[in-house]
């Protein structure tokens, strides 16, 4: 029957049926190798390439230009490595068991507190303008409901005073505040804290998670009207590590 067989017993219908399998055996094929860009080849625990990589080989060098002139990135062989040299010590002998601190997890950024290696430069918005900045440096952007928490005491989960809420820093495209900043008491210089760790009284800022002396480990940044996506990582890994490490960080809000 013309339109059914083709070429005596050949089934065109049979023909479409595989050719969409094998080209569903393809996608999924390069999908996969693609996905392996990132996070591959696999390590074991002690940080040497596992003898085990799936049944996928790796992709090959894709080198992409990054925006803002922001250099280029070669994957998977030009991707950033784990952090070395981790304070943490092994609880089993076998693969696949969690890593014990060695010792103060909050300052070594081990465990809740951990934070990863990103690239330490200023998040921008889509104008190539910076993300996150003071709003003592935007005089347009007001406090429009809540509480200003500006000149308020800082208190840790042992309610004792930190120190001074001097600035807020805000995400400009977002119209929202991200980070407070305090000066910490008896001149130990400004830090931050992610504004959803903090919660604002009349009276008083509060954040449950790390005690009032915690407050002098908290990381610091190089600038003071910017901060870069590694330091936030890090001042963001302290403050919610300190729910675990930090006796007074279980009490939570």
């Amino acid at each position: 029957m013309v339109g059914v067989n083709f070429f005596g017993n050949f089934d065109l219908a049979s023909l479409a049926i595989w050719s969409f399998w094998l080209f569903f055996a393809l996608l999924i094929y390069y999908l996969q190798t693609e996905n392996m860009r990132e996070g591959f080849p696999l390590e074991n625990e002690e940080g040497d390439i596992a003898p085990n990589q799936g049944p996928f080989p790796l992709p090959k060098d894709k080198t992409f230009l990054l925006r803002d002139g922001r250099g280029e990135l070669t994957v998977p062989s030009g991707q950033r490595g784990d952090r070395p040299d981790l304070a943490l010590a092994r609880t089993s002998a076998s693969e696949g068991f969690p890593h014990a601190p060695t010792g103060d997890a909050m300052a070594d950024g081990v465990g809740p507190a951990a934070w990863a290696p990103r690239r330490d430069v200023p998040e921008l918005d889509g104008h190539g303008h910076l993300k996150l900045v003071p709003m003592s440096k935007r005089p347009e952007v007001i406090v429009s409901a809540g509480y200003d928490p500006r000149g308020l005491p800082v208190l840790g989960g042992d309610d004792m005073i930190a120190g001074t809420v001097t600035d807020m820093w805000i995400d400009v495209p977002e119209q929202m505040v991200r980070y407070i900043e305090f000066e910490l008491k008896d001149g130990g210089g400004k830090r931050l804290v992610p504004i959803q760790m903090a919660k604002i009284k009349p009276k008083f800022v509060i954040v449950r998670s790390i005690s009032g002396e915690r407050f002098k480990g908290v990381p610091t940044i190089k600038s003071d009207d910017q901060i870069t996506l590694l330091e936030e990582e890090k001042v963001c890994a302290y403050y919610c590590g300190g729910t675990m490490y930090d006796p007074y960080g279980s009490k939570g809000f």
